[in-house]
């Protein structure tokens, strides 16, 4: 009679903390891992962290939301609550800051005319540089960290659902941002490529107002003797990257490409290669940082009465 096989232990229990400024997105956050199946509950005192997870590990995965305005709130409380849970048997915690630029915190609070909790009778600047500087700690020991400043709050639920969808949902998940080098790197990316030695068509009258999505514009770029080599190795060393990527159990991988101002070149080979890996199978979603950013810009512009 062959010996009977002990039963496979259960898959370590998934716990997420969200955490960031007031304003970058926390809520949406929540709301969108709640309906990903997680057992959400927001404002979590951290005292009381223990007594919520005592006994065995729970079955469902748990979106714990965290507050810089609870009375017991430390950074250092929940960066050491963060790493108990990381070497307890049965677990598999992240921590998720939702990142945001100062400049964006700001007008979001102008545009709702809300008050900055950790500043209520004063500038919201004021209260939005305090938090900041107090979840500093934080930001640098997140386990994940979600820029939210050009993200709209469907985007946002978008790449909640990317990076939290539960394992075994289908291939390893891709996203191609494009980007302008003068605003830095995209946080997060693991692979970027750097698109300004290609001609630009930024210095033709007829094409600067367009973006790389443009026809015009792709085929003004792809007339560079060297964009073919380019994009065919590009491609190549994707197609030999992304199946060793999802062999080692990467459920997300993030694919940059950047030039001078983000408009031209970077959006067109963002759409190429988009393109190229969805033809191949992959699952793959596209943002372009700079012209979602100019696009809002405008509509705020739009919006904002003439003074009489």
């Amino acid at each position: 009679m062959p010996p009977v096989e002990p039963p496979s232990p259960p898959p370590p229990a998934r716990v997420v903390f969200v955490t960031g400024p007031s304003g970058a997105g926390r809520s949406t956050a929540i709301h969108a891992l709640e309906d990903l199946g997680f057992e959400a509950i927001d404002n979590l005192p951290l005292s009381l962290l223990p007594r919520l997870l005592e006994g065995p590990p729970p079955e469902r995965p748990m979106a714990l939301g965290t507050d810089a305005r609870n009375r017991d709130y430390s950074a250092a409380g929940l960066l050491e609550a963060f790493a108990r849970l990381a070497n307890s048997e049965g677990y598999a915690p992240d921590l998720l800051y939702l990142d945001c630029a100062a400049d964006v915190l700001q007008r979001r609070y102008s545009e709702t005319r809300r008050r900055h909790p950790l500043a209520p009778d004063a500038d919201p600047a004021q209260g939005i540089a305090q938090e900041l500087a107090l979840l500093g700690p934080v930001r640098a020991g997140a386990s994940v960290l979600l820029d939210t400043s050009t993200l709209t709050p469907h985007d946002l639920r978008a790449e909640i659902t990317r990076l939290f969808a539960p394992e075994g949902g289908g291939r390893m998940a891709i996203t191609i941002i494009s980007f302008s080098y003068r605003r830095g790197l995209p946080t997060g990316a693991d692979l970027v490529f750097d698109c300004r030695f290609l001609r630009n068509p930024h210095w033709e009258p007829g094409l600067r107002p367009q973006d790389g999505s443009d026809p015009a514009v792709q085929r003004y770029i792809a007339a560079d003797a060297r964009f073919a080599t380019f994009r065919d190795q590009v491609g190549a060393m994707l197609d030999t990257l992304l199946p060793a990527f999802a062999a080692e159990g990467k459920s997300h991988l993030t694919i940059a490409f950047g030039c001078t101002g983000g408009q031209h070149r970077s959006v067109a080979l963002t759409e190429i290669l988009a393109s190229h890996l969805a033809q191949t199978g992959w699952p793959v979603s596209k943002r372009h940082r700079e012209v979602e950013l100019r696009r809002v810009q405008n509509n705020d512009a739009t919006q904002t009465p003439e003074a009489n």
